[in-house]
Formats: structure tokens, sequence, C-alpha cells
């Protein structure tokens, strides 16, 4: 349907790349991966016509429609959603108004002249008009903005009074509605929810074009492509399969090619010692000149250099009391709009729980409770003891200062801390040497995000919480980032749309709707099977959950692991129940030390001698209780440590 061959692009003196040579068939499925800045978006624009090459050919139909969605939008349209989507169908629209014309005219015409022609004419366009779809045009665009996540009131609102989010959705609406022969997909899924994704993802399924698309969705790709376009180090090359298919044959490519290049290495030593030796020797001139010139034709393996990855890990953070945070009969909401209406919610130590849930569902809103930067009118919100949170914001990237270096950056989240570690950080950001007095300004979307989370390294915090920190993330960066996540030893509770990262980190699930915010304990394949499940008997065994392969456990296993989490559960009750105790003593006493210590600050404490050796005496006490309390929270916050590693141990093991 579509050849590229030998296609090749340049900025200036930089070559973006060249040779770029493939074809893409009616019904393919096909990602363009590769690193930031290698040159995807380029390489559509030039397929959808508003790009020109350097050099090469592209080879098309006439007749063949291509729609293309860009990762920006900016339509502010007054017209309602349902009209300016349709209006997009312009091959539809424009049938339509002419068989209108004709119909007037059939209605004016000379019977004995003219209406042959027209009916002629108004019967073709009519059947082209049924085979487009026209007839359904309305009810069609009704189903995608449905499947894409609009309600019916939202219909008839003015495109203009929509977010950029939703703006996005309401443009790849129209590329769908338009049904073209080629879909250009670039990061379609940046802003659909999960349940929308899944409907996308059954959406392109039967889709009956082309389809080319990029994205940093691991998930998505493995269930959406069946090929791979890798456009690295300015070349490109194609690989069946899909994303994991990708990444294991690209794995021992890169294998295989290190290890001819390794041997090849060999043999060029050697003969080049050989030259050296004998170079001097009039006996030997004959041959050290043959192998001169073979030397130099030997074409020299070149291994690539792979895209470089972040590599960071969190920090090892103080260990926090067993109920991290907790949001006891909360309210809130903007105006008339309630979002939560006595809401409770408990994290507990080691907890990694990602919030899910449509869009407008409030997500975003819970985490800014639970980080404390947003008010709400009624209810409680209160850390536990020893507790620190460091909170990274889908606005994060916003607040960076634009004058300022990265270093600076860095600086003012840390002011004490020295310049080394500084850049220490910066480096297992990938910014090293020079790059960290780059000035913010002049940084990619990428980079800002990646020296965005850099700032949280700065300090140790037990309580993360994350809103979408794998926007402007490549694929390579947020595998690292889930890798470090999964490491983290505190508690952590994100929001995002990439549902390998949920799978990778999370160990609970909070699902956000209708104003409540429910908890599933376990993976999110099992929260899956549970939302399948649920209200119904199914039988044991594998199970198919939107799309998704997932293993029921049987009966026995469920047994073995409900004795061994009951035994738990004796166990480490009295413990907890010791611990939450200590914690409120200790709460209470370093709140006394420090009224006492303030006023050992003031200048009138001590006129009265008594009164200064009582204070002397309880700060004393305090001091030696506080201490020995701390010992004690120690030794059982261990003992409980070592109970749910046992625990984990002998789940593990029943399951095998």
């Amino acid at each position: 349907m579509l050849s590229l061959n030998n296609v090749s692009k340049s900025f200036g003196a930089r070559c973006l790349f060249s040779g770029v040579g493939f074809h893409i068939g009616a019904r393919d499925r096909t990602a363009l991966l590769g690193p930031n800045g290698a040159g995807k978006t380029t390489l559509f624009e030039i397929i959808s016509g508003t790009a020109s090459a350097d050099g090469g050919t592209i080879t098309r139909p006439k007749d063949i429609t291509i729609g293309y969605l860009r990762q920006e939008v900016d339509n502010r349209s007054p017209r309602p959603l349902l009209e300016q989507v349709t209006a997009a169908a312009g091959h539809i629209t424009s049938l339509e108004h002419r068989m209108n014309v004709l119909q007037e005219e059939l209605g004016e015409a000379d019977p004995e002249t003219d209406r042959t022609a027209i009916l002629n004419e108004l019967g073709e366009l009519q059947h082209r008009f049924e085979a487009y779809g026209g007839y359904d045009l309305e009810q069609t665009a009704r189903v995608i903005l449905t499947g894409l996540g609009f309600k019916e009131s939202d219909f008839n609102r003015p495109l203009g009074n929509f977010s950029g989010g939703w703006l996005m959705r309401a443009e790849l609406g129209k590329m769908l509605l338009q049904n073209p022969d080629l879909l250009l997909l670039d990061e379609p899924t940046n802003h659909l929810d999960l349940e929308t994704q899944m409907w996308f993802e059954n959406y392109l399924a039967a889709y009956q074009g082309a389809v080319l698309l990029t994205s940093h969705d691991r998930a998505f790709l493995n269930r959406v492509v069946t090929r791979v376009v890798a456009l690295e180090n300015g070349t490109a090359a194609v690989y069946r399969g899909n994303h994991d298919d990708y990444v294991l044959t690209r794995q021992l490519e890169m294998e295989t090619l290190e290890a001819a290049a390794a041997r090849q290495a060999v043999k060029i030593e050697k003969e080049t010692q050989f030259i050296e030796r004998f170079r001097a020797k009039a006996t030997k001139a004959r041959q050290v000149q043959s192998r001169i010139k073979a030397l130099d034709k030997v074409k020299r393996i070149e291994v690539p250099r792979l895209v470089k990855r972040i590599n960071f890990s969190f920090p090892e953070p103080p260990r926090p009391g067993e109920e991290v945070i907790c949001l006891e009969h909360l309210h809130k909401s903007y105006g008339d709009n309630v979002v939560y209406r006595d809401l409770n919610l408990t994290l507990r130590r080691g907890d990694k729980a990602a919030i899910i849930g449509p869009n407008g569902a409030g997500k975003s809103t819970l985490l800014k409770v639970l980080a404390g930067v947003l008010p709400f009118e009624k209810g409680r919100r209160q850390l536990g003891y020893n507790v620190t949170s460091a909170y990274y914001a889908q606005h994060q990237l916003e607040l960076l200062e634009p004058r300022n270096t990265m270093l600076a950056e860095l600086w003012r989240a840390a002011p004490d801390a020295a310049d080394q570690k500084l850049r220490a950080i910066l480096g297992g950001f990938l910014f090293s040497g020079d790059d960290a007095l780059k000035k913010v300004e002049v940084l990619s979307g990428g980079e800002r995000a990646r020296l965005a989370l850099a700032k949280m390294l700065t300090q140790p915090a037990n309580l993360l919480l994350l809103d979408e920190p794998t926007n402007h993330l490549d694929i390579a960066s947020r595998e690292i980032l889930a890798d470090a996540l999964q490491d983290y030893n505190g508690t952590l509770c994100f929001i995002t749309h990439d549902r390998t990262l949920i799978r990778q980190a999370a160990n609970r699930i909070i699902e956000v709707r209708d104003g409540r915010a429910e908890v599933f304990p376990g993976t999110y394949d099992e929260y899956l099977y549970h939302q399948e499940s649920a209200g119904a008997p199914q039988p044991s065994g594998v199970k198919t959950v939107n799309g998704l392969t997932v293993v029921k456990p049987s009966s026995g296993q469920r047994q073995r692991t409900g004795a061994l989490r009951n035994e738990f559960n004796r166990k480490i009750t009295p413990i907890r129940k010791q611990l939450d105790r200590i914690e409120q003593d200790l709460a209470a006493e370093e709140a006394d030390l420090a009224v006492i210590e303030a006023e050992f600050a003031g200048s009138d404490s001590y006129g009265d001698s008594k009164k200064v050796v009582a204070r002397i005496e309880r700060h004393k006490t305090l001091k030696e209780s506080i201490k020995r309390r701390t010992e004690e929270w120690e030794r059982l916050a261990a003992e409980e440590e070592q109970l749910r590693n046992k625990l984990e141990a002998a789940l593990a093991q029943s399951v095998d």
C-alpha cells in the first residue's frame, strides 16, 4: 500500500536518518520505535505529506487516505463536540451536500429533459454514501466518542470548553470516524485512562485499515502491533512480532554482533602485530604489504551504541510506623461538584498502591490530598510516626525555574547538600560534566522530567506520591524507573497510564469511582480477575480478562494461602498494637521535650532555681524514655519485618 525507499532527512549538519526503507501493507499493525530525538515524528510528517524528505522516495496510491494524529493539538472551535467530529468526515459530508443539491434540482427540473441525468447521478452518490457509512455517521460518531470516554452530556458542549487531554481525544475521534486507509498515531495513549486504552486496543484490532504508531506504553504495543520498525543510530531495521519480541531479538542480535566484533578485533590485532614485527625485514616485505592491503579492505564490525538509560535508585528512607498515612471521613468538593464524601483510606508501611479509574474520577485530587497540597472541607489527614513524604506532580515541570541551571535547581531542593552529591544525582539521570550548568529553559520535555525526578532524590523519603511519573520518559527510562520503584523500601502511591509499571511496582490497587476509593490487595492482574469474576462463579485455571491472561489460583492454593495469612495475622496483631502504643507515647514525649527545650531558650526561664532543676530532671527523664521506647520500637519493627518476610517466602513456596 505504501513503501519507503532510501529515505533520508537532515537538519543543517546533523543527519537525522538515512537509508530508511520499509513497506506498509493494507492491514499491517506497525510500531515505529526509537529513542527521543531519533526522528520518529519527522518520519511521520514525511509519510503524511506535511514535510519533505531530503532524499529517497515514497510510493503510495493516488487515492490513499491518511489520518495523522499529532502529539499536540489546539482546536478551540466554538462548534459542539459531536458536530465538530462528524464534520471531520469531509468526504461523507460533501457527498451529503451534493445529494441535497441534486434533490432540490430534481424538484425543479423539466420532467422531459433533465430528470434522467439527475436521477442517475443521485443514485450513484447514494450508493457511495451508503458504502461509506453516511447514513450511520452520527451514530458511529457517538459510539466512538463514548468509547473514548465522553458522556452524552458532552456532545453539545463547545469543543473549546474541553481541556487539552479531552481535545486530544476529540482529535482521535475525528481520525477514527474518517476511517482512513492508513492511521498515523503519534503517542495516541498519552491522554487515555486505562479503561479507554482497552477500548481503543479492541477498536484497532478490528480496524480495517493499516496502523503505524509510536508509543512508550509497552503493554499497548504488545497487544496492538505485529511488527516493529526500529529507528536507531540514523537507520531503520524491521522486526516481526510485538515489543517484547523486538526486545528479545534485538538483544540476541547485539550479543551476536559483540561476539563477531570481538573475534574480528583479535584477528586484526594479530595481523597488526605481524606487520609491525616484520615491517623492516626485506624477506617479509611482500607478505607485509599483502597483509596491509588485506587489512585496509576489512570492513570493521561496529557495535551500535545502545540508548543510554537512566540508572538510579531511591535513597534508603528512614523507617516509619506501621500506619504511614490515614484519611478519615474526608469530604472534598469543587464548588457544587462533590468529589469525595466520607472517604476513608489508610496506607501502611510497604504498601505500593496504584490509583486507577476513569479520567475525572478524582485520582489526582486524592493524590494531592495525600500529599497535603490540597485543602479539604471536612475530615482528617494524619501522617504516621517518622513519616517523610515526597510528591511528584504533573505540573512539576512548570515549577522549574527556567533561568536556573540544573545544579541550581537541585540546590533549591537541598541547600545544604554538597556540590559533589548533587552532581552525582544528576549523573544518574544522564546529566554529566558541564550538563549540570545547562539552564532549564534549553531542556527538552524529557530532560525536564528527568530533572524533576532528580530533585526528589536530594532528600530521602519513606512516602513517595507520584502523579504520572513516566510522562516524557522513553521506554528504556520507564524500565529503569520501574526497577527502582520495585526496589524502593518505602511506601508508594502513584498514578500512571503505564500498565507495565503498575504490574511491576504495585501490590495494592486503589480504584477511584463515583466518589469512592476501594482498595484491592494484590497485583493488577489479580484486580482485573476480581473485576471480571465479581458476582459469578468461575471455573479454576486460566481466564482471559480484557484480553489479558490471568491465572486463577486453585482451591488448594487458596486454602494454604488463607491459612498462612491467618497465622501471620495472629502473630502480627499484638506486635502492631504494641507498635501503635509506642508511637503514640513517643509522639507525646517528643512534644513535651520540644516544649521544655523551647523554655530553655527563653531569657526569663532561669529565675526560679527549683523550677529550673525540675525542668532539667524532666528533660533528662524524657530523653532516656524516648531512647528506651525507640529501641523497643526498632526491636518490634524488626520482628514484624521478619514475620512478613517469612510469610512472603511461605506464600511463594505454596504457589510453586
